[in-house]
């Protein structure tokens, strides 16, 4: 049985479709991490798969169960922590975790063994009776993931959940979760970061409510159209657009100090750059041939993408 599937899954607001005819499928033990821009509809998504939003038409079954119809049964066997998750900055780690215990209508025998093991495993426990407003980002995310796991969920549903969170603790909440995986959940994970999907089993890349290819991350690297020249150049911003303006219809994109360039030819597009730069008086610091990245693919089925009329 899947985790999560959805047929035809859609939701409109007025005239604006949000979600439209998503069919999708994650596997039970499966990391899947969807990803796309702001207002791409992953947080839409996320509300019909968890049962707060009815979809237009279409459905969704997670863990067997039908979203609409049996919301109840499924909020007691997922875990869902939003964008903005509902900690009590005035409460401590601890009484934050027992909150939601409560609200879960966990026992009380052997919920502090369960609270402890989850403050040991997000490395909270030597700030157990912090209040959650004197935390730090990471550790709140922290926090709002140990409260969504209080009561054993087979599915947990995470909304952006490194948003705005330091490197450091970014990677340190994708080691928790690659923790999680061990002991068998299934985690479906919405991020605009596309570093973070190359961490997931497969990946579904959207733009405006539609899914525009789903597959394991090193297969989507096979979308990929052309080859990619990374361009190190002493003003990245300026290269870009001297590149933009002397290869019309080019895709030039800057990552941070560094530009890429796609091309038909290796060969040829070095030529071709290596020419503009030394006739615009440029400095080219360096160019080679790198393997596209999941953003370079996202640009590059985003631009294979027909508008529409």
């Amino acid at each position: 049985m899947d985790a999560i599937k959805t047929d035809n899954l859609t939701k409109r607001f007025g005239d604006l479709i949000a979600v439209d005819s998503l069919d999708l499928t994650v596997a039970q033990g499966e990391l899947f991490g969807l990803v796309g821009s702001d207002g791409a509809g992953k947080t839409t998504i996320m509300r019909m798969l968890t049962g707060i939003m009815d979809p237009s038409s279409g459905s969704a079954h997670v863990v067997g169960r039908h979203t609409v119809r049996e919301a109840g049964t499924i909020k007691e066997e997922i875990g869902y922590m939003s964008q903005r998750f509902g900690l009590y900055p005035d409460l401590t780690v601890a009484e934050n975790i027992h909150f939601y215990a409560d609200i879960y209508g966990l026992p009380r025998k052997g919920r502090e063994e369960r609270i402890d093991r989850l403050l040991s495993f997000s490395s909270l426990a030597p700030f157990k009776k912090r209040q959650a407003g004197n935390l730090s980002g990471g550790m709140k995310q922290k926090l709002g993931l140990a409260c969504a796991l209080i009561h054993t969920p087979q599915v947990l549903f995470l909304d952006e959940p490194t948003n705005g969170v330091d490197p450091v603790s970014r990677r340190e909440f994708w080691r928790i979760l690659h923790q999680l995986l061990k002991e068998g959940a299934t985690i479906f994970v919405a991020t605009a970061y596309l570093d973070e999907a190359d961490r997931c089993n497969r990946v579904g890349l959207i733009h405006k409510g539609k899914l525009l290819a789903c597959d394991r991350p090193d297969r989507l690297r096979g979308l990929m159209r052309g080859s990619i020249l990374e361009i190190h150049a002493d003003d990245a911003r300026k290269t870009v657009r001297l590149l933009r303006e002397r290869i019309p219809g080019a895709s030039v994109g800057q990552f941070g100090d560094r530009l890429h360039l796609v091309t038909d030819d290796i060969d040829t597009g070095t030529v071709l750059v290596t020419g503009i730069m030394k006739e615009a008086g440029r400095e080219l610091r360096g160019i080679r041939r790198i393997e596209p990245s999941l953003e370079d693919v996202f640009v590059s089925v985003l631009g294979n993408e027909k508008p529409s009329s």
